[in-house]
C-alpha cells in the first residue's frame, strides 16, 4: 500500500512539477510515513517567503484531493 501512496504522489508531483519550474523551482520527493509527506523545495520556492502558502494551499491540496490519506507535508532542509 505505502509504494501504492508513494507512486501516485511522484505522478502529482510531475503534475506539479511545471509550475514550479516555471517560477525558478521545484519539488523532491523525500519519503512518506504515516500521513505525512516530507518533501523538499528548491531553487526559488526554497528559499521564497511563501513556501508554507505553497506547501498548504497548493501541494497538500493537490495530494488530498487524490491521496485522503495524506494529512500533511513537511519541508526538510537536507
Amino acid at each position: 500500500m505505502k509504494n501504492n501512496i508513494e507512486e501516485k504522489i511522484n505522478e502529482i508531483f510531475d503534475g506539479l512539477r511545471p509550475y514550479l519550474n516555471a517560477d525558478g523551482g521545484n519539488i523532491e520527493f523525500i519519503k512518506y510515513d504515516n500521513g505525512t509527506v516530507f518533501v523538499k523545495l528548491t531553487g526559488a520556492c526554497g528559499l521564497c517567503a511563501y513556501q508554507d502558502d505553497t506547501l498548504e494551499l497548493n501541494i497538500l491540496q493537490a495530494l488530498q484531493d487524490e491521496i485522503p490519506e495524506v494529512k500533511e507535508v513537511i519541508n526538510v532542509e537536507i
